[in-house]
Formats: structure tokens, C-alpha cells, sequence
């Protein structure tokens, strides 16, 4: 008797668990919010690298031979245009205008003197001619001379910041060797590169928008105040990057930019027909990118897919996806493939809208 009612307890207690995991079980039944991609017109920020060049950047080099006499500014200078920067010893060539002054008063009085003689008929008219060109040689003579000594004294061509000095005074310059360089940073070009297919994304917005303004970011992570141009763009592709040269300007009132700096212009890009989806809709494994896709037995089956790019809580899709896909937005941590789920489907306009509200 004893042993029949311990059997009927033990049946009563096995009942009941079981019934009670059922219960749980449909209590952590889960429903996961599932979306599809959508086509939309966009636009995204893309940052490209680029090397910052003053509008006006020459080097300063010497026009005559000598040793350097005076350096009159310092490495870093700002100086204006018409400045006396450097003296190369003007000496000799203050010999040679000398000369040739004396050479051009000799003419002068020959020519007098023979004038005087060819108006009484004692000379020749060709002597006469002959005088006069002698004069004239004279003069080119002077003025040669004039020019070359000029050239000891070298001054700024525009206003401009100097560069480093390589020579110390005293040192001999041959001609044409580097004095120094000089900037003019007042306003700075920055190039970069653009791809085939952003260039003809960015001339339709131009035709439409006109001249498209553009960021700078600085090598601190800081974005430049001031806004740039897009002004010119080069007239072929590179064949071996199929990129092609963009140029912006940027006014450097504050003299902050100096050239040869680098930095990254941030220029907006428009997108049309973009094939989006939420970025929390997708994991990586391995530097790929895969989603969740839901069959028409509603089971998740994993699938790759390419970014074609990133614009915020959005990914662009490159390849993998298209229109009407049933993709899971939420939970692609617990689930795996072949899994059966249960979801609501959310539509993409909504599911957008509110990654917007968020962000925002």
C-alpha cells in the first residue's frame, strides 16, 4: 500500500514539472522585430586626404655670383612685398657699372666731337652713324651693369612668410643657388583625389547647387573654422587609380595653414537610389559583413553582404541584398541559422525615421 501511494506521488510530481516546463517554455517564446532594405536618396560626408600647398610658394635664389654681405630676415619671417631680404657683395659689379658709365661719357664726347666735324664736312656721315652706335652700345653697356648689380640686392616679389636659410653670411653663392623659399599663406589650395564615381555624382549637384563648399580637418582632429571652395578639377583620371584631382581653396586669415601640411577635406556626397539598412541589423565575423535573412518558413539563414558605404546608424549595401529581403533588425546575437522564429515585421520608413530621432 505504501509503495503504491509513493508511485502515484512520484507520477504527480513528474506531471507537474513537465507542465511547468512547458509553461516556461512558451514564456521565453520571443518575437524579433524583422525590416527589409529600402531605396532612398541620401547623401553621406566622406573625408579624403589631402596636402595643403600656399597659393604662392617660389624659392628666392641668387641671379649673380659673390658672398652673401647681409641677410636682413630671419627664418619664419613675415615680409612684404619689395623688402630687401639678402646683399650679395656688390663690389666687382660696382667696378664694372663704373666702367661702363666712363665707357657711355667717352662715347658722348666722341660723338660731340664728331657731330662738329661732320657739320663742317670734315668727316663722314658714316662716321657719324658709327659714333652714335658707339654711344648706344655705351648705354647697354650702363645698363647691363646696372641690372647685374641689382641683382646683389634680392627682395620679396609679394608678401609672404620666409622659409629656412641654408647659407650663413659670408658664405660664396654661385648663381642660382637656393637663398631661401617664400609663402604666401594668406589663402591655401588643398588636393585630393575623387573616384570616377563620386566625380560624376559630385557634377550633378554641382549643376544643381553650384560651387560646393567643403571641411577641413586638421592634423589635431580639429575642423578648420573657415569653409573652402571646390574650384578646380583636372582635366584627365589617373588610368593607374581611376581617381582624378580636386582642388579647394581655403582663406588662411589667421596664418594657421602653412604649406605642406596635410589634412582631410570633409565634402558631402549625394547618393541616389542608395540601398540602405540599419547597421545594428548586421554582425562581422572575420571582416565580413552578414544579416540574418528570414525564409518563407521563417526560419534566419545567414547571408554576406558587401558596405558600399556609411552614413549614420546606416550602411549602404554594395552587394548581398535587394528590395523586399526580410532581414532580422533586432537579436542577430541569439539566433543561428535554421533557427524558426517568430516576428513582427517593421516597415523600413518607420524603422529609419526613428534611427534619425535617435541619433538626433
Amino acid at each position: 500500500m505504501k509503495r503504491n501511494v509513493m508511485f502515484l506521488g512520484l507520477c504527480a510530481l513528474l506531471y507537474v514539472t513537465g507542465c511547468t516546463e512547458k509553461k516556461e517554455e512558451k514564456e521565453e517564446e520571443v518575437t524579433y522585430a524583422v525590416t527589409s532594405p529600402i531605396k532612398i536618396d541620401t547623401s553621406f560626408t566622406k573625408e579624403y586626404v589631402s596636402q595643403i600647398k600656399s597659393v604662392r610658394n617660389i624659392e628666392i635664389r641668387a641671379q649673380e655670383k659673390g658672398f652673401l654681405q647681409n641677410i636682413y630676415v630671419d627664418e619664419g619671417q613675415r615680409v612684404h612685398a619689395g623688402q630687401v631680404l639678402f646683399r650679395i657683395m656688390p663690389k666687382m659689379l660696382q667696378a664694372e657699372l663704373l666702367k661702363a658709365q666712363a665707357e657711355t661719357k667717352s662715347a658722348e664726347i666722341e660723338l660731340e666731337n664728331t657731330k662738329l666735324l661732320s657739320d663742317k664736312n670734315v668727316v663722314s656721315k658714316n662716321e657719324l652713324a658709327m659714333a652714335k652706335a658707339k654711344l648706344q652700345a655705351a648705354n647697354a653697356e650702363t645698363a647691363l651693369a646696372k641690372l647685374h648689380l641689382g641683382f646683389t640686392e634680392i627682395r620679396a616679389p609679394f608678401d609672404g612668410t620666409i622659409d629656412r636659410i641654408p647659407l650663413k653670411l659670408g658664405s660664396l653663392v654661385d648663381e642660382g643657388a637656393l637663398l631661401t623659399s617664400l609663402s604666401d599663406n594668406s589663402q591655401v589650395f588643398a588636393y585630393f583625389n575623387v573616384s570616377e564615381p563620386e566625380y560624376l555624382s559630385y557634377q550633378s549637384a554641382a549643376k544643381a547647387k553650384g560651387q560646393q563648399e567643403v571641411g577641413l580637418m586638421l592634423a589635431n582632429n580639429e575642423l578648420l573654422k573657415s569653409k573652402g571652395k571646390v574650384e578646380v578639377i583636372e582635366s584627365e583620371f589617373n588610368n593607374e587609380t581611376g581617381n582624378i584631382a580636386f582642388r579647394a581653396r581655403f582663406n588662411n586669415a589667421d596664418n594657421l595653414l602653412r604649406n605642406g601640411e596635410t589634412g582631410k577635406i570633409q565634402m558631402v556626397v549625394p547618393l541616389k537610389n542608395a540601398l540602405v539598412i540599419p547597421q545594428k541589423s548586421t554582425y562581422e565575423i572575420q571582416d565580413k559583413t552578414f544579416v540574418f535573412v528570414v525564409g518563407n518558413d521563417d526560419k534566419v539563414h545567414s547571408r554576406e553582404i558587401t558596405i558600399a558605404t556609411e552614413i549614420p546608424d546606416l550602411y549602404v549595401v554594395g552587394a548581398g541584398l535587394k528590395e523586399g529581403d526580410k532581414i532580422l533588425l533586432e537579436g542577430v546575437q541569439k539566433v543561428k541559422d535554421d533557427d524558426k522564429i517568430k516576428f513582427k515585421f517593421q516597415e523600413p520608413k518607420s524603422v529609419i525615421n526613428k534611427l534619425r530621432i535617435a541619433a538626433e
